[in-house]
């Protein structure tokens, strides 16, 4: 493995950690908790963690997102304020779609070339 690819994995490290005190940061500091801090915390620690984890297996890429889309829909959807609600499941539903769509192969290649590398 090359220094350079070493380094781009720290830094990955340090990107999810860093997502993750943003989204505990409210709970820590005494700030007012509501639904939109609660969903924005979910969906930080979700992209921390699926970030972290492909890029030590870009393989699982797919998978990754799936549930992230999972997660982003259905938390936007339920502790976020209307109309924006709307906004981030349909955010959350079209990475979920992508994900299953990139499971099918029935995405455009130059596409499929981002999930398919090894």
């Amino acid at each position: 493995m090359s220094k350079n690819v070493k380094i781009i994995k720290y830094i990955g490290i340090v990107l999810a950690l860093l997502l993750i005190y943003e989204a505990v940061k409210p709970f820590i500091f005494g700030q007012t908790v509501n639904g939109d801090v609660i969903a924005t915390s979910i969906i930080l620690v979700c992209i921390a963690i699926g970030y972290s984890v492909t890029v030590f297996k870009p393989s699982w890429l797919k998978a990754v997102l799936f549930f992230e889309g999972i997660i982003i829909a259905f938390s936007g959807y339920l502790l976020v304020q209307i109309p924006y609600n709307y906004i981030i499941a349909i955010i959350g539903f079209i990475i979920f779609l992508i994900s299953v769509l990139a499971y099918t192969q029935k995405l455009p290649d130059k596409f499929l070339r981002i999930f398919y590398r090894q």
